[in-house]
């Protein structure tokens, strides 16, 4: 019982950060899962099969607010369907045990670029002006999230979104949507994957049904919180978040001296201070440029 309550707490936590900023509810959720001594793969495919649930709801909503680019949608589903199932069977036949440290690594690299994403790359202008991606841009795109999806568990938002947000011609209302949208399709290849190569068996259906309650939970909150904390600071925010949690098991692996827990996690959190330090700075400058720019054009 105290397990489901954890799980659900994971899949609530999991959700409201990514109902806040698009993405990094497979990274957050894994992270944790794995965290708490689940197996890659089972904690991979528990995963995507909560996010079945969670992305369909999300697509329809998305859909009918009208932030959804259809094209795009359809020339990323494809390529990114055939990476995601690719990497679901990939990762279910490798050991669990010699493989998690190396999912964890994984994971703290986008810890690292999440952050380096919304501190150095963040966009908070909507508008943009060129062409969207293109049909030969989206296929290498597709395959490439889709399986870092799979075997790290999460992916497909930290990589798909970032991209499209660097490319012109899309709002970034647009590309939060369109990939969420397109990130049902996702998990479901995916989920096909872990259960062609695992089998039934190894799911457990509490697990699941425990992170799914708790993503619905969360859905709202989520909505109220995106108003009330910038995007820009709780990509940061979620970074060091994934980053601190993966350390965990990289280090309980390869650093067999305990000596030096404590000045690799301070050393990992005084990063994350300074990432939020800046993070606000520039945040407040950008505030106050638009500020001027609005009064200049109101005199």
């Amino acid at each position: 019982m105290k397990k489901l309550i954890v799980l659900a707490f994971v899949g609530f936590l999991a959700q409201l950060i990514d109902g806040a900023l698009g993405m990094a509810y497979g990274v957050t959720s894994s992270s944790l899962l794995l965290a708490f001594g689940i197996a890659p793969a089972v904690a991979s495919a528990s995963v995507h099969l909560s996010e079945v649930v969670t992305t369909a709801a999300s697509g329809v909503s998305h859909i009918k607010f009208g932030n959804v680019d259809k094209q795009l949608v359809y020339r990323l589903i494809i390529p990114g369907s055939i990476g995601a199932f690719t990497g679901a069977c990939f990762l279910s036949n490798l050991p669990g045990d010699v493989v998690k440290p190396y999912v964890s690594a994984f994971l703290l690299l986008l810890g690292f670029y999440v952050i380096f994403r919304f501190l150095f790359k963040f966009q908070s202008s909507e508008e943009k002006e060129s062409k969207p991606l293109s049909v030969k841009q989206s296929i290498p795109l597709g395959l490439i999230a889709g399986f870092a999806d799979a075997t790290g568990g999460g992916g497909w938002g930290p990589i798909a979104t970032p991209v499209l947000l660097s490319k012109k011609g899309m709002t970034a209302r647009k590309v939060v949507g369109t990939v969420d949208t397109s990130e049902f399709a996702i998990a479901i290849s995916a989920t096909v994957g872990f259960i062609i190569s695992l089998g039934w068996e190894v799911v457990n259906w509490l697990w699941v049904g425990a992170l799914m309650i708790g993503g619905i939970v969360a859905a709202p909150i989520a909505a109220w919180l995106v108003r009330m904390v910038p995007a820009q600071l709780m990509g940061i925010l979620v970074g060091g978040f994934i980053i601190i949690v993966n350390a965990r098991t990289i280090l309980g692996t390869w650093v067999t001296d305990e000596i030096y827990y404590p000045v690799i996690y301070g050393f990992l959190f005084l990063g994350w201070g300074v990432a939020i330090f800046f993070g606000v700075r520039k945040m407040k400058a950008n505030q106050a440029a638009e500020k001027e720019k609005n009064r200049k054009l109101a005199s």
